[in-house]
């Protein structure tokens, strides 16, 4: 199978190309649920499109926790049939779908009473298990374990004594969410589905009752389209009843965002082998390992919002490291933390006020001919939501159309992975690399690697690590302007990589550094670079100000002080 390069010629033919003859389904929304959905559709044989108003993977799908799991605390809630599909899903990603992007990672439950707790929670991880197991793809991961606490500091000598009597180990699986969106729509792309980042849905075209396609603005072009379509998904997430409003259809159901943020703090910072899981009293926390780091996270109130950039506040940041230094014998400060971010959660609205009590599950509805929307959900069940969209949309084609296939279609870069990691200290031998660099591109790219390594071939001084961010190399902002859709600077610091969480800086010594990478692959002149780095800069500074905050609001204003480098 041929891959897909999503430079900016491909770019500008795949809007033509959507303008040109009438698609079978034109999505809109470049997240993991419209990624998923263009993949489904066009696996069918059904022509497809799909288009982003910002950049692939921009709003909910970059800024989660970063973990396929379960759902371990929706068993508590009985909610059974969740976590069954969810354990499922984890089960192919790891095993089949994307065992290069998806790992399994180690969670310590810490226990604080003794007796009764053991017994509650350890029945719960084992059924969790025991589910998985069920579905025949939990045999990947390790069962869990019950930990006496002498054993349970030697795993994770960070915990205070007296904030565990023992504990349980159970595994679970993360990615990279940004790069998986990312490798999501370049593995539609090449099946044939037509893609594009930086087109906004400005209307809805319409024949009577019948929606018929979409008017699509090229955003960094500034040209229009008409993109004409036999069903369009609505696949917005958060901004879910935004796009219905352009349709002028009431919504029959409507989505509430509910913030989540997490902190990066240095892997030094937290003397442990494995991440943690930690109760609060509203959900739970997580100390996730994250390569040199660890994430810690989440919160989850109520947001109405700027959606595009939704801001962490004082009063967040303070909130996760009161709650993660109650475990910790040597607490957390300001100072420690490198990075944060704040996401968006698009829970389906409910008679409830705690958005920890909406629903994440999801819907699908036909709220007018030519129209499917699909909302809720979680990162790990994506797949399902795409089936379920595209089987509803099949009902509004007047032709036979083939069932979902992707529990069997290998994301791009998972063909042949295992053979190249086995591989890798002959390829450090013949590249030059080091061996840990080779397993680090094997890990973001998998087999698609052998593509970073030829720019490295051609040009060896691509070979060398950023000079400020150098657990990166000069290659993979090369690559992510001519092959990933990166179209700009914010593109390849915040989520072709994640230098802009990953660096006390911010990414903001690597900007020009990485600009200039940028710079001939995109046809930018002096003045582009220049706006570019300022671009971010000021974003960063924003971002900076945003987090001195104390509510919302406040830091929503801070945050809104940096505009974006395209207006919308």
């Amino acid at each position: 199978m041929r891959t897909a390069t999503l430079g900016p010629v491909q770019r500008a033919e795949a809007l033509a190309a959507m303008a040109e003859r009438e698609l079978d389904v034109l999505v809109v929304g470049g997240g993991v649920v419209g990624a998923g959905t263009a993949l489904d559709a066009v696996t069918r044989g059904l022509s497809t499109g799909l288009v982003e108003a910002r950049d692939w993977a921009s709003g909910t799908s970059s800024r989660s926790s970063k973990l396929i799991h379960g759902g371990l605390r929706y068993l508590e809630m009985l909610d059974f049939a969740l976590v069954r599909e969810a354990l499922k899903e984890r089960g192919l990603l790891l095993e089949r779908l994307a065992p290069h992007l998806v790992k399994p990672v180690p969670f310590l439950y810490p226990l604080q009473h003794k007796g009764w707790e053991r017994l509650y929670a350890g029945s719960g991880v084992a059924l969790y298990d025991a589910m998985s197991m069920a579905r025949g793809h939990g045999r990947g991961l390790p069962v869990h374990r019950h930990l006496s606490r002498r054993h349970a500091l030697r795993v994770a000598p960070c915990l205070k004594k007296d904030a565990l009597v023992g504990a349980l180990q159970y595994y679970d699986a993360q990615m990279d969410d940004a790069r998986f969106t990312a490798t999501l729509v370049r593995t539609a792309a090449s099946y044939g589905a037509k893609v594009a980042n930086r087109a906004r849905v400005t209307g809805f075209l319409r024949e009577g009752e019948r929606v018929v396609g979409a008017r699509v603005r090229d955003v960094e072009g500034g040209g229009e389209y008409e993109v004409r379509a036999k069903q369009v998904v609505n696949a917005t997430g958060v901004w879910t009843d935004d796009t219905q409003a352009m349709v002028g259809e009431r919504g029959q159901f409507h989505v509430r965002a509910s913030k989540g943020i997490h902190l990066v703090v240095p892997k030094d910072r937290i003397h442990s082998t494995t991440g943690l899981i930690l109760r609060t009293e509203k959900s739970v926390l997580f100390v996730i390992p994250w390569g040199r780091h660890w994430i810690i996270g989440t919160t989850d109130t109520g947001w109405d919002l700027d959606k595009a950039h939704p801001a962490a506040s004082s009063a967040d940041i303070d909130y996760l490291l009161e709650h993660v230094n109650s475990v910790l014998s040597v607490p957390l400060g300001r100072d420690d933390v490198q990075g944060v971010y704040a996401g968006l959660r698009p829970l389906l609205a409910g008679e409830s006020d705690a958005t920890s009590k909406l629903s994440r599950e999801h819907t699908v509805a036909h709220p007018a001919p030519g129209l499917v929307v699909v909302a809720g959900g979680k990162y790990t069940t994506y797949r399902v939501m795409a089936k379920d969209a595209v089987d509803e949309a099949v009902h509004g084609l007047d032709m036979r159309v083939a069932d979902c296939v992707t529990e069997e279609t290998p994301l791009l870069g998972a063909e042949g992975y295992q053979a190249l990691w086995n591989a890798r200290a002959r390829i450090a031998a013949r590249t030059g690399l080091h061996v840990v660099r080779v397993e680090h591109l094997l890990n973001r790219y998998g087999s698609l690697a052998e593509e970073v390594l030829d720019l490295v071939a051609a040009d060896p001084a691509l070979g060398e690590p950023l000079h400020a961010a150098d657990d990166y190399l000069r290659a993979e902002v090369v690559y992510a302007a001519s092959h990933e859709g990166a179209r700009h600077l914010d593109d390849v610091l915040t989520r072709r990589t994640r230098i802009s969480i990953e660096t006390f800086d911010r990414g903001t010594r690597s900007a020009r550094e990485a600009a200039e990478l940028m710079a001939p692959v995109l046809g930018w002149d002096k003045d582009q670079i220049e706006r570019e780095v300022e671009h971010y800069e000021k974003r960063v500074e924003a971002e900076r100000e945003s987090q001195l905050q104390p509510d919302d609001q406040t830091a929503d204003a801070a945050r809104l002080g940096a505009p974006d480098i395209v207006p919308l």
